[in-house]
């Protein structure tokens, strides 16, 4: 499919779903129908929600994607599960909790398996938000997998990063030491009608008075429930309008769009570079031949990797 369906470009959910397959699935034509798409991105407003398993960022989404469209906004949802281990694809279990929207023609929402990856994305998580922004989505909200400290990849992808926690989950100032409470634009403290919620926005406020010389943006800190009936859910998305106000008044919303096409370039180039790598180690012969020499040790590890750029760049030369 190197040509974009016009069913695409008419807003057709299932040429949407046939694009992403494409692009998760790296078939041939992905990178030609991405580069066909990328004049036609970078109007949505990508969202990211991160934090521990169990800490309800799922339901969060679901209220948050029905807060938005009562304001007759387009939202796709990327959920980001983890793999199951005899398929290799996502346990959907993202699906089952957002099903209300699924006859809905502004909510698109499509679960990825993070196939090995860490970081809580998948491996192709910031392609399928452009076929999402191509497509016309005025929100893009990326929910992570869910695990733990080390989830901090959502902050290279999203405008506005929202961190959830929840009281009880065990020993907050611990987690507070970690990474991901850092890449917080805004704080969601969830299942607020629990034991524990007033101890929790204490501590996370101290936390932020500390710091607060050394961050030119706040995190605010929501309480929110999906219990029964949602509640905070409103002046959550109030708060994120606020940090993308913010990111616009300050001229910060265009840097980090800058810096992060010029990585992203750089990502690609890396991702070229260890395809041509592969291609040169997969060719009988001399490289598996100096290989066995290193195992060797017959040769040194910076010496053949120098020999086995030379190759590559030689090869390259004569292409």
């Amino acid at each position: 499919m190197a040509e974009i369906p016009q069913g695409f470009w008419d807003g057709e959910h299932r040429m949407l779903a046939r694009l992403i397959s494409l692009v998760e699935d790296d078939l041939p034509g992905k990178e030609e129908v991405l580069r066909k798409l990328h004049p036609h991105t970078g109007r949505a407003y990508i969202l990211g929600l991160t934090g521990s398993p169990g800490a309800g960022k799922s339901s969060l989404v679901d209220s948050v994607v029905r807060e938005i469209r009562k304001r007759n906004q387009t939202v796709g949802v990327i959920a980001v599960d983890p793999s199951s281990p005899f398929s290799g694809g996502a346990f959907l279990g993202d699906r089952i909790r957002m099903n209300e929207h699924a006859l809905d023609d502004g909510v698109f929402v499509r679960s990825m398996a993070t196939r090995g990856s860490l970081g809580g994305l998948a491996k192709t998580s910031k392609e399928v938000v452009k076929v999402m922004d191509a497509f016309g989505m005025d929100w893009v909200i990326i929910e992570t997998v869910g695990v733990g400290q080390s989830e901090l990849d959502i902050m290279y992808i999203a405008d506005t990063t929202v961190v959830v926690l929840t009281p009880g989950a065990g020993d907050s100032i611990q987690s507070m030491k970690a990474g991901i409470m850092e890449i917080a634009d805004v704080f969601a403290i969830n299942k607020c009608d629990m034991p524990g919620t007033d101890t929790l926005t204490l501590e996370v406020n101290l936390m932020l008075d500390m710091q607060d010389d050394h961050i030119k943006w706040r995190p605010p800190v929501k309480l929110t429930t999906n219990l029964n009936k949602a509640e905070g859910i409103t002046e959550l998305l109030e708060a994120i309008e606020s940090h993308r106000d913010y990111l616009n008044e300050k001229g910060f919303f265009a840097e980090r769009r800058r810096e992060r096409t010029k990585n992203e370039t750089l990502d690609i180039v890396n991702y070229q570079w260890q395809r041509l790598v592969m291609e040169e180690v997969n060719r009988p012969g001399r490289v598996s031949d100096l290989l066995e020499k290193v195992a060797a040790r017959e040769v040194d590890p910076y010496t053949a990797s120098a020999k086995i750029i030379n190759w590559i760049i030689a090869n390259l030369k004569k292409a």
